[in-house]
């Protein structure tokens, strides 16, 4: 049997001191990192972007099919994309987190390993954060740090008529590994049956393993291209882009046969009798990047090959719709994730 270490034989100070023995900086900006009051940060004159994100048991994840090493690293991962999301570069994070006594040292461990695998992979310091006792669940808050040029960031709310709309990656994945997962606990719980994940490790990687475009946000300094809006897909396409279309003030036009989705992922899709295109528009948790460009930087993305035009942008009054392979028009809506409801 694994050995088990209780958290409480540690005490707090022991507890941190045991998670961040290892920890070592590697960006200059970072002056002061864990051990202290506080973490001092100096940016050289760069701007600072900041972003939280709060993840709770039973609602934002699911231990039963979770491991807790991806859980860790995606807990970072979703934050570090919302700093993507402004073309900026992730340098710190702060880690704070709340576990009741059935969490062991060797869990935290396990969860630790993600963490700074995460922090590993993106060239980020993890400077400070807090643990505590909670009733019953783990709840985690991650807070990320970044730094961009004071003329680099990008909002939400730039986008202009005739844009072009790009995306990132392939779409509805997660989606799909969320229900794949969901199905199996179900039978497991009814009936014991071990899960039969059934060789879908895209899918399943691409809910319990995210990824943050750190490689897009690296290709828009190489070609010196600066989206006129941006933001990191969370919530489903057809949620976001209508984020952007109500910042900015415009309409959309999106084309279905310019979606793009994963060849496995689609089979999924049509073996449990769903919709690969309302997968992508309204499935959320992808983290790709959705973000919008004025024609002139056409012959740029075009060239990237991790990136698809998949529509435009439109006047306000034309309403945002989307354009199916038959040819025809439905007005687009938001059915996208709502962790509130």
């Amino acid at each position: 049997m694994d050995e088990r270490t209780e958290i409480s034989a540690l005490g707090e100070f022991g507890l941190i001191n045991h998670l961040t023995q290892n920890n070592e900086t590697k960006n200059a900006s970072t002056i002061v990192s864990v051990g202290d009051d506080a973490a001092v940060i100096d940016h050289f004159g760069r701007q600072t972007v900041i972003s939280t994100d709060l993840l709770l048991e039973g609602i934002h994840f699911d231990l039963s099919y979770t491991p807790l090493k991806h859980l860790g690293y995606k807990s970072i991962i979703v934050n570090l994309s919302d700093i993507y999301a402004m073309n900026a570069i992730p340098t710190q994070v702060l880690m704070s987190i709340g576990f009741s006594n059935r969490v062991s040292l060797e869990a935290l461990d396990d969860f630790y390993a993600g963490v700074y695998a995460a922090c590993e992979e993106h060239g980020v310091d993890l400077v400070g954060g807090d643990t505590s006792t909670s009733q019953k669940g783990l709840v985690i808050s991650v807070t990320a740090i970044g730094e961009v040029a004071p003329d680099r960031f990008v909002k939400r709310n730039g986008a202009q008529p005739n844009d072009l709309i790009c995306v990132s990656g392939e779409l509805g994945g997660a989606f799909l590994g969320l229900t794949l997962l969901e199905r199996e606990k179900k039978i497991f719980e009814t009936t014991g049956a071990q899960p039969d994940l059934e060789g879908q490790s895209y899918i399943v990687g691409r809910l319990l393993k995210p990824e943050a475009r750190k490689d897009i946000i690296e290709y828009f300094a190489e070609a010196d291209l600066k989206p006129s809006s941006m933001m990191d897909i969370s919530d489903g396409l057809s949620s976001d882009i209508m984020h952007i279309c109500k910042e900015s003030n415009t309409g959309c036009v999106l084309y279905e046969d310019k979606l793009p989705l994963n060849e496995d992922a689609k089979a999924f899709a049509y073996q449990l009798l769903l919709d690969p295109t309302a997968c992508a528009l309204s499935g959320g948790e992808d983290y790709e990047l959705l973000f919008t460009v004025s024609q002139a930087d056409y012959e740029k993305v075009k060239n990237n090959p991790s990136v698809s035009v998949i529509g435009y942008i439109t006047d306000v009054t034309e309403g945002k719709h989307l354009i199916t392979r038959a040819g025809n028009k439905h007005a687009l809506v938001a059915q996208g994730w709502n962790h509130i409801k």
